[in-house]
């Protein structure tokens, strides 16, 4: 293969990855409206549609491991295939959660009386948009939009922490919603587990362009 070939794959590799994040996206957006709608339709389509977010995981891994044993590439080429590897398990996993909100909405079904929890869309949302930036990073080679999307993870994580502690609040004062907090519990885990995943997307595109892990500042090196 020569070198114009090679590139034009890693440019195919990278569209493909890029649209695996889109159907990612879209399916963390269904679950959460599902959720919120109590849609149960919605929610079987999220469920139904993981499939297809795991065969193109595998087609990108395949893709990869042909092009490293048939070509030897090193440097940034070799980090640019790793790159591929690790944020398409990533993107895979991130998929998993959306399913396992839909699965969590029919479970719950139309009659739960209980609301969902204010802070679970807003999760969600930057989820998504962590998400958006990651992949955007990794098509700029953007470290400092990386950096930003490892500083929002702090954000999730304190929306997180705010309603386990409201949920354990509301079972002690109503034990009679003891099942759909726990229900909701498992929600937020999925999100807050959604932006950890956003964050080792932009973890790793910082090891693509600069060969080191971590937050990356360009005058120290870290």
């Amino acid at each position: 293969m020569v070198r114009a070939d090679f590139d034009r794959s890693l440019e195919e590799l990278q569209a493909e990855l890029v649209g695996l994040g889109e159907i990612v996206e879209k399916a963390i957006v269904k679950s959460m409206d599902a959720l919120e709608r109590r849609d149960l339709a919605v929610a079987y389509e999220v469920v139904a549609e993981d499939d297809v977010i795991d065969e193109k995981r595998f087609e990108l891994e395949e893709k990869c491991i042909d092009l490293i044993a048939t070509q030897q590439p090193l440097a940034i080429d070799l980090r640019t295939l790793l790159a591929v590897l690790h944020i398409a398990v990533e993107l895979e996993r991130m998929g998993d959660y959306a399913e396992g909100i839909g699965k969590i909405c029919m479970i719950i079904g139309d009659n739960e009386p209980m609301e969902t929890p204010k802070q679970l869309p807003l999760m969600a949302r930057m989820g998504v948009a962590m998400l958006q930036r990651s992949l955007k990073s990794l098509v700029d080679r953007d470290t400092a939009l990386a950096n930003e999307v490892w500083d929002s993870d702090d954000e999730v994580d304190a929306l997180y922490d705010g309603v386990t502690r409201q949920m354990f609040l509301d079972m002690g004062d109503n034990p009679s919603t003891i099942t759909a907090a726990t229900h909701f519990l498992w929600v937020a885990h999925d999100l807050e587990r959604i932006a950890d995943r956003a964050t080792n997307i932009a973890e790793r595109v910082i090891f693509l362009v600069t060969g080191r892990f971590g937050r990356y500042d360009g005058q120290t090196g870290r």
